[in-house]
């Protein structure tokens, strides 16, 4: 799909389909909103006297021309109340309008700059943000199934300043290079696990590196034992597809030899092993590589936005299944770094692999490290499906991740580390055991993982409550929602314009 900037009159605008907003309680249209109004002999007005048109977020109020407008018709979509506006509301608004008109047939719409002006956001992260939105509200997956709608072939964004063309064009090809990235991520995670293996995963990366010129590795059984990586090959045992180490890495600063390390689960589907889950919603099982789709991801857009700062992601992929040679209840594993660790149960297998992962992240010189991983369902039950918790052991790192996604509009909550649930851990026969008691089980598996980052600056992200989506909202549609991905890229950024320069 084409995303233009164009300069002009929305109200002159020719278009399947003209979007223009409302802020909600207002009572007579301004700006752009009110120019449409006019040429419509004051239709949206009288929609919005008779309260048909109110102004409430996310709500779509649908006007035809009748030939008034070289449009064919007028979607003024609300955008709540002015004093709760953001950036991110402008995705949702953005994504929200274009699946609607989508199902309306509009293969071609233009849209005002939400935001700007009176909702004192800037023309240029209003851009980004309406990028972001539209190619992220009209994902679909549609590789094994018919689409159910035509496409939306082109979105013009109307601005009408002439000398801001070049800084709004280039605000575009960031948000979509940032909401290609999400649907990267997406597509992986949707993919049936027959066909998303872990050898197909290290294919995709060596496919991403020979696109955006990374480098890639991916090592095999025989190296991961050399290496010993104990825990990971122990959680691998039951399957009888291959595991993978895959690790991409970007070098935009080539003076430096420290990278960032980002560290995704990839395990590309978890029937629990021999501590088998309940069948029920085990097909959603397959979203268990979330964290690894995340990170490679993320490295795609890294690479084609050029910032001057290395980064290396590291992904641990394989399949959790019960067997004959699978993993027991009681057996005991040594992971890369040497501890051992006993195993109470096969279904906490994604701290086993990012054990090895982290391990090895830390034996590169990796610093600072984030992972991302659906640990745990005691996060979802903790935080619900809006928000990843995030644990750590560096607060300004913490501090960092925490503004970058809120500038994505990811929403993640910082969650405590407290010394004394790491009694939970201890084991009577090994170092450590892979899981607590029942209580506080997201920060238990936490503490678990910091067992395997020595003193490297560490953040640690649970997206088991925000992998995958029921229903859709906004920009987020059911399914993978590729969550991490535009936080990770945003880190990146940030940390590069840090260290001087990107």
């Amino acid at each position: 799909m084409e995303i233009k900037v164009v300069v002009g009159d929305i109200a002159k605008i020719e278009a399947d389909a003209v979007v223009v907003n409302l802020f909600e309680d207002v009572k007579q249209p301004g700006g752009a909103t009110a120019a449409v109004d006019k040429a419509l002999d004051g239709s949206i007005s009288s929609l919005v006297s008779r309260g048909q048109i109110k102004g409430k977020f996310e709500e779509i109020g649908m006007v035809h021309t009748f030939g008034k407008l070289p449009a064919s018709m007028v979607a003024v979509v609300g955008l709540g109340k002015r004093q709760d506006f953001n950036v991110d509301k402008i995705r949702r608004v953005a994504g929200g309008f274009c699946r609607s008109l989508r199902k309306l047939n509009c293969h071609k719409v233009a849209t005002i700059l939400h935001g700007a002006g009176k909702g004192a956001i800037e023309s240029e992260a209003s851009a980004q943000a309406t990028t972001e939105g539209v190619l992220l509200g009209l994902y679909d997956f549609t590789k094994y199934k018919k689409p159910e709608y035509e496409d939306v072939e082109e979105v013009l964004i109307v601005s009408r300043e002439r000398e801001d063309v070049a800084i709004l064009e280039s605000a575009v090809k960031k948000g979509r290079l940032m909401a290609e990235a999400t649907n990267l991520a997406r597509d992986m995670v949707n993919e049936p696990s027959n066909y998303m293996t872990p050898g197909r995963m290290a294919e995709m990366a060596e496919e991403i590196a020979g696109k955006y010129d990374l480098e890639f590795k991916a090592f095999d059984r025989a190296n991961m034992e050399a290496m010993g990586m104990g825990a990971l090959l122990g959680v691998a045992g039951g399957s009888s597809q291959a595991p993978q180490l895959i690790t991409l890495s970007y070098r935009g600063d080539k003076d430096r030899e420290n990278a960032l390390g980002f560290l995704g689960k990839g395990v590309t589907f978890d029937s629990g092993g021999i501590s088998i889950k309940p069948s029920e919603g085990m097909g959603e099982m397959k979203d268990d590589m979330a964290g690894a789709a995340a990170a490679m991801g993320a490295l795609a857009a890294i690479a084609q936005l050029k910032p001057k700062i290395n980064v290396t992601a590291i992904i641990p992929a394989t399949e959790n299944l019960p067997s004959g040679t699978a993993l027991k209840p009681g057996d005991v594993l040594r992971a890369m770094n040497g501890k051992t660790i006993e195993v109470i149960s096969t279904d906490a297998e994604g701290r086993l692999i990012l054990a090895d992962a982290l391990s090895y992240a830390v034996k590169q010189g990796l610093s600072p490290l984030i992972d991302l991983a659906t640990l745990t369902g005691a996060c979802r039950v903790a935080l619900g499906t809006l928000y990843s918790g995030l644990f750590g052991n560096d607060q300004d790192l913490t501090s960092k991740v925490l503004e970058a996604a809120e500038r994505t509009g990811e929403r993640m909550w910082q969650m405590p580390m407290p010394d004394e649930y790491k009694e939970q851990n201890k084991s009577e026969i090994a170092d450590i055991k892979n899981t607590g008691n029942r209580y506080g089980g997201a920060i238990t598996a936490a503490l678990f993982l910091a067992e395997f980052v020595a003193n490297v600056p560490w953040v640690h992200i649970d997206i088991a409550g925000t992998a995958f989506s029921a229903k859709e909202s906004g920009y987020i549609i059911k399914g993978a929602t590729g969550v991490g991905v535009r936080t990770l890229i945003e880190l990146a950024l940030s940390e590069a314009k840090s260290q001087g320069a990107v």
